[in-house]
């Protein structure tokens, strides 16, 4: 039997981690679930454990809300003491955020091989945290589970080849998530119209002044004659007053299975969220990438996302020429089949 510490501490995590549970029932795995506390979606919470039946974590930390180096640091030294106690034979970790790297050099320093989750993915911008945690745990990592070709390519193009690791390509995690939780999808309390748009802000790139006035003001006009649907992330709320802007529709932070549905319903996106970008395309929806670049270059590079940073004329522009600039053919299959769950399932099969 394999002994495998998973670590999860934001909303996205919990998502990807459903499909991964539900296939491991399969194998001999003792799982030892850590919960990071960075943070956490409660209206999942039935649908989770109650639904799909999943583990509750085996261990709750309480390290959201601080600084980068604060968390990343506490997380480690909780982590470390949990690994030490437990001895699992392998670390598994998802995505980029600073519980994912905390955790991985938790891992690493007592010599327990690391799975990646979403490994090999590259923004090129030393200036996102999310780019740098992504980096570090690719480098200290066994096993790379690499959603698209494109990531195994930047893992060859930074010599993974030559390093003591297992790269794959398993698809996207995502996808499986999407496609198991689309159905428990369910209708915000929110006055919809008939034709609206979603958008979330939250990037660090774009929390100053400077940045959200061109993206308000732009979404202001978009508003006169499309609905606008933002939830506010609490990130971003400290920056603006919602009053200010008359035309928008506000909203709390939405669940992610609200969010699915508006995903079903609406009529484009604009984000600078990572996830959420590839959402879209999961869901066949042109969307707007309000930032420079972007981790999700396949998307890009056959447009059916268009990055269009916080610029208030190119955001206009771009939204008014959707239909002219995005690519609406949604035949390319970048992530897979769905089955990323089952694949990762395959590499553990090698190791009992």
């Amino acid at each position: 039997m394999l002994k495998i510490a998973i670590i999860v501490g934001a909303r996205p995590q919990f998502i990807k981690l459903a499909p991964l549970q539900l296939a491991l029932k399969s194998l001999p795995v003792q799982e030892i679930l850590i919960h990071t506390g960075q943070h956490y979606d409660t209206n999942m919470s039935e649908v989770f454990f109650r639904t799909l039946k999943l583990h509750q974590p085996h261990y709750i930390l309480n390290h959201g809300g601080k600084s980068h180096g604060d968390m990343t640091g506490a997380i480690l030294r909780d982590v470390e003491e949990i690994l030490l106690q437990n001895k699992p034979d392998f670390t598994l970790v998802f995505g980029d955020t600073n519980s994912t790297l905390a955790a991985a050099l938790a891992s690493i320093k007592l010599q327990i091989p690391i799975i990646h989750i979403e490994a090999g993915l590259r923004s090129f911008d030393h200036k996102m945290p999310e780019e740098i945690n992504r980096i570090l745990t690719d480098r200290i990592s066994k096993i790379l589970c690499c959603p698209t070709q494109n990531a195994i390519q930047n893992l060859i193009n930074e010599g993974f080849n030559s390093f003591d690791c297992i790269i794959k390509n398993t698809g996207d995690i995502m996808k499986d998530s999407s496609l198991l939780f689309e159905k428990f999808a369910k209708k915000p309390p929110l006055q919809l119209q008939k034709k609206f748009t979603i958008c979330t802000i939250h990037r660090q790139e774009n929390l100053n002044k400077n940045a959200l006035e061109n993206i308000f003001q732009a979404l202001e006009i978009i508003a006169q004659n499309t609905q606008v649907i933002l939830p506010l992330h609490p990130s971003t709320k400290r920056y603006i007053n919602p009053s200010d802007y008359k035309n928008i529709t506000f909203s709390s932070p939405l669940s992610y299975l609200e969010m699915l549905y508006l995903l079903k319903n609406t009529q484009s996106v604009l984000t600078d969220s990572g996830g959420l970008q590839k959402e879209a395309y999961f869901f066949k929806k042109p969307c707007l990438v309000l930032r420079e670049n972007s981790e999700w270059s396949e998307l890009i590079m056959h447009k059916y996302n268009l990055l269009v940073g916080n610029k208030t004329h190119t955001i206009l522009e771009s939204f008014a020429n959707i239909s002219k600039l995005c690519n609406f053919s949604y035949t390319q299959n970048f992530y897979g089949n769905g089955d990323t769950s089952q694949k990762i399932i395959e590499i553990l099969k090698e190791f009992l």
